[in-house]
């Protein structure tokens, strides 16, 4: 492929194996994701009693949630590193450890710079989640599933924010927010023991263990390579907004506008986040299946990042309960579409590269989340200062955001075979 950065020495890629036990152990794997899904989503109702308790600003509020964010980007091109070399087992069951720990410290948290470096350790803890899975997917499944495939993963993965809807809504107010941590420390303990017990790549061939390993300086100018290819800006400027909208509204500013714009009780609030939440799972099915190809996917991707954004307009203004409540399920039914940016990247590079250009589209991902979150968060702190409605100029500044991303996206150069 033109201007596609070198790739050899790679590792050699694993053999074969059954389809049934590839998707065994993928569902293994989506049971991380899950766990990284609940996590980045907690502050939705957490917002409330965490400002009671440390009396937080909305600021600090936005940097409590971006925390994880910042440390789960920022560790995107070490977990794809690490992927290539050390393989997709072993770099999930050596990182997720640290997720557990820091949900611990974060249950014990005395004060808010403990709470900070407990979501950082989650942050970094659960790296790895869904990158794990994106790659397993592409080294062990047809390409052509691949969207399909990652549908079902985003799917299964998008279960873990279930939980933090109803359920956690009702322990935190029959508990506290520190039993909510406990209770996901106990949940990701049992993810990570199902995936060590049931996730075995298959053993390459020895002609293949005596090729020569990339090193990991190699790795990480290879890594750094991909940002000299001219498509790859595209990919990264619209992937650090899409995921991040939805994060931003399902995982921090659901709970606080419900309850704040509208009246609504946690458990009510806990109530439409479970919704939101069952919705998304069904979008990355459906548009997993009905995925239009190559030549007319990019055009698919600025529609639907378009649509999102008029869906955040439409929440600018206080209007009805029912309004801001249909408009928050349809973009979590629209998001669903981020399937098909990932399908977008897995076409857009050698197959050798696929572990790092999912890495840098990840990191784009949750960076994006970490600073919408904050960006956000000030937003809202200007606009309280200024006598203004909060979550007007919250939705608002997301509804620009996704807009002028969609048109970075389509402006700037896109991969050499032509418009997807």
């Amino acid at each position: 492929m033109p201007n596609a950065p070198s790739a050899a020495p790679l590792p050699p890629a694993p053999i074969a194996m059954a389809p049934r036990a590839a998707l065994l152990m993928l569902v293994a794997l989506t049971s991380g994701f899950a766990l990284s899904s609940a996590f980045r989503t907690v502050a939705a109702i957490m917002a409330a009693p965490l400002q009671a308790d440390f009396g937080l600003s909305p600021q600090a509020l936005g940097v409590f949630a971006g925390t994880f964010h910042f440390a789960f980007g920022a560790m995107q091109l070490f977990m794809g590193i690490g992927i290539d070399l050390y393989g997709v087992r072993r770099t999930i069951l050596a990182a997720f450890p640290l997720c557990i720990a820091g949900a611990l410290l974060s249950a014990l948290a005395p004060g808010y710079g403990a709470l900070l470096l407990g979501q950082a350790l989650i942050g970094v803890g659960c790296a790895p989640a869904f990158l794990v899975c994106t790659v397993f997917i592409a080294r062990h499944f047809a390409p052509q599933r691949f969207a399909a495939m990652s549908g079902m993963a985003m799917a299964l993965g998008t279960l873990g924010m279930l939980f933090t809807g109803t359920p956690l809504a009702w322990l935190v107010q029959q508990w506290s927010w520190r039993a909510g941590f406990v209770v996901l420390a106990a949940l990701a303990l049992a993810a990570w023991l199902w995936i060590w017990r049931s996730v075995h790549e298959p053993v390459a061939a020895p002609a293949q263990q005596e090729a020569p390993r990339e090193s990991v300086r190699e790795a990480v100018l290879r890594f750094a390579a991909l940002f000299t290819v001219p498509h790859t800006w595209g990919i990264v400027v619209l992937g650090a907004v899409t995921y991040a909208a939805l994060i931003s509204l399902r995982g921090l500013w659901l709970g606080p506008m419900l309850i704040e714009r509208h009246g609504f009780s946690l458990v009510q609030s806990g109530n439409v986040a479970l919704a939101l939440s069952v919705v998304a799972l069904c979008g990355p099915m459906l548009f997993g299946r009905i995925d239009p190809g190559p030549a007319r996917r990019r055009r698919w991707i600025v529609t639907c990042t378009l649509a999102m954004a008029v869906l955040f307009a439409a929440m600018v203004l206080p209007h009805s309960a029912l309004l801001d409540v249909a408009c928050m399920l349809a973009v979590g039914l629209l998001s669903g579409f981020i399937v098909l940016q990932y399908a977008d990247v897995r076409a857009a590079y050698p197959a050798a590269l696929t572990g790092r250009a999912m890495a840098v589209f990840t990191m784009a991902m949750f960076l994006g989340v970490a600073a919408m979150q904050w960006l956000t968060g000030l937003v809202a702190s200007l606009a309280k200062r200024g006598g203004t409605d909060p979550y007007l100029a919250v939705m608002a500044s997301i509804a620009v955001l996704l807009a002028l991303a969609a048109l970075a996206f389509r402006l700037l150069p896109h991969p050499p075979q032509g418009e997807r």
